[in-house]
């Protein structure tokens, strides 16, 4: 398939992941093949320009991945860093990493992924990913091609040329980008925006409303950023 029809056929997975529809198994394939082609030509320490909007963990929460781009902007209107843990524990861990995956080959420029600790064989297996797969594709075979995939994505970025490394002296900060964790936490969820001279502000948001899902309302403290 040359380029355009290939791009062709990505925007229609992609108008079909953003209403929470899987992809076939075939085309799933495809595109994991497709971003391991990108990807192997990218380093593992990305360079990152601003302005950036940096993610935390989504962890499967795939209607707060909607409401996190509601929020901070449409790709590839925004640019985004995305820092992993994209898959395990929430209920779309297939929809919502097959949509980062396939709007990283479409905006390759805009949208970064990197490898978070549950993007490995061994956490996926135990943290829900490999039992969501087997469920929704009655095979192992998507499990295996995105943590295949997992091998090629990036480990860090560098935004601007630094790296964050905020210790102490409000230097540490964690970005979570998973409302409501596990369904149970109760907390806000946060993204960090950084515009071109690199001053940060957060965004933060709630669970996106959906139905057949635990709802939480305590909250939780402000470390929950």
């Amino acid at each position: 398939m040359d380029e355009k029809a290939f791009t062709k056929e990505l925007d229609e997975w992609i108008e079909q992941l953003n209403e929470c529809k899987q992809l076939t198994e075939g085309q799933v394939k495809s595109l994991c093949e497709k971003a391991k082609e990108i990807l192997t030509k990218e380093s593992n320490v990305q360079e990152v320009r601003c302005p950036v909007t940096v993610c935390g963990d989504v962890h499967g929460q795939f209607h707060d991945l909607m409401e996190l781009f509601r929020i901070g902007g449409k790709s590839p209107d925004t640019n985004y860093l995305f820092m992993g843990d994209y898959v395990d524990r929430g209920y779309y861990s297939v929809e919502t990493v097959t949509l980062l995956v396939a709007l990283k080959v479409r905006y390759r420029e805009r949208i970064t992924i990197l490898r978070g600790n549950h993007e490995s064989r061994q956490i996926t297996q135990v943290y829900g990913f490999y039992d969501e797969c087997l469920r929704k594709y009655g095979n192992a075979n998507v499990w295996k091609y995105f943590t295949d995939l997992f091998d090629y994505l990036p480990l860090t970025a560098l935004v601007d040329g630094q790296g964050y490394n905020w210790c102490h002296d409000r230097n540490v900060v964690t970005i979570f980008s998973a409302p409501n964790y596990c369904y149970r936490c109760g907390n806000q969820a946060a993204i960090m925006e950084l515009d071109d001279t690199l001053k940060y502000s957060f965004l933060q948001f709630d669970p996106a409303p959906r139905r057949g899902e635990p709802h939480v309302t305590r909250r939780t403290p402000d470390y929950f950023l």
